[in-house]
């Protein structure tokens, strides 16, 4: 009997991928109240490992961040870096001279290519309500071809994002092609800006009770869904918990039955990149050669240096939405 589920798994952290992504992390924290300097009280600090945070306490975690939650300067090379802020915001800085406050929507795409550093501050903008955050990290492999490309970021603001918005359901559509709708252009030398690589990233939103058909892909590609809210879904003969992924079929439909509260899934599908894949923390080249390169050029350039007063920045705390690109362009949003 045919069926379109391949497996499942439960969601842990990170969510497990498939070629062409390496890495996909999901982080909602329900922050407290801010301070003056955007970071929680002191006095909510006690019983954390400050530095590394990644206990879910109270609700919440500072991950690498001392005062404000984050991560603050780190590398990367040979691969791209694509982050989804639902809920809050991101203040980021980098190497390049790069800097943008982002959030409540909006998406950045980050090449590394040949290398870049850059901090991942949470700064709490709000002193007298809580600060959620609801992000996405997506880790998506460049070829070898372009694993040395120039860095390039890239700012995708909600208000330009295509949205689909059918009768029980909304799609986001970061990457891809829904139904014929395209996605923004991805950064210039990412593995989804050649449309034959099928690569996709959709949040899905459905009504509780109702019923989602995921369209089939233009080929067989890797496919994963993975559902992070609500309550049981059914696809096919088989319920499906929350915090589970899906690697389906790409060349069938697929009728997903939504359970009693709203479902929200992330899908990732992309024609695997089908190199070898040699990780290091920050460094994702083809070889243990190439990762040991790239530790040595770390050590003697810093991939050009750090240019910011601090290594865990944030921007000033009555600025709005930017993005200040290396070649000293600035956008600004309300």
């Amino acid at each position: 009997m045919s069926t379109s589920i391949k497996h499942t798994f439960p969601l842990g952290f990170p969510w497990q991928t498939e070629d062409p992504f390496l890495f996909c992390v999901y982080h909602l924290d329900h922050y407290p109240k801010g301070e003056e300097n955007m970071g929680p009280s002191p006095e909510l600090f006690e019983g954390r490992n400050l530095g590394n945070d990644f206990t879910l306490k109270d609700g919440w975690r500072m991950y690498h961040g001392t005062t404000v939650p984050g991560f603050p300067y780190h590398p990367h090379r040979g691969f791209e870096t694509i982050t989804i802020v639902n809920k809050g915001y991101c203040d980021h800085s980098d190497s390049l001279g790069a800097a943008g406050r982002f959030g409540n929507g909006d998406v950045q795409w980050m090449t590394a290519g040949r290398g870049v550093q850059h901090s991942e501050m949470f700064p709490l903008l709000n002193e007298d309500t809580d600060n959620p955050l609801e992000l996405f990290q997506i880790w998506l492999n460049l070829p070898k071809a372009n694993k040395f490309v120039e860095p390039h970021f890239k700012m995708l603001w909600h208000e330009d994002i295509p949205v689909v918005t059918e009768a029980n359901v909304s799609i986001k559509v970061i990457a891809g092609n829904y139904k014929g709708t395209d996605a923004n252009s991805p950064a210039p030398n990412s593995w989804a800006s050649h449309t034959e690589n099928e690569v996709a990233i959709w949040n899905i939103k459905v009504d509780a009770q109702s019923e989602f058909i995921l369209p089939k892909s233009g080929k067989p590609v890797n496919r994963t869904l993975y559902f992070y809210e609500g309550d049981e879904i059914q696809i096919e003969n088989q319920k499906i918990n929350p915090n589970f992924g899906i690697a389906l079929d790409s060349t069938q439909d697929v009728s997903i039955r939504i359970g009693n509260e709203k479902a929200h899934f992330l899908l990732l599908q992309g024609k695997p990149i089908d190199e070898p894949v040699a990780k290091y923390g920050p460094f994702v080249m083809n070889s243990n050669a190439e990762i040991e390169q790239a530790m040595e050029e770390y050590r003697l350039t810093q991939f050009g240096g750090w240019p910011w007063r601090h290594a865990d920045p944030v921007h000033d705390k009555n600025k709005g939405r930017f993005a200040l690109y290396p070649d000293g362009q600035l956008e600004e949003k309300n």
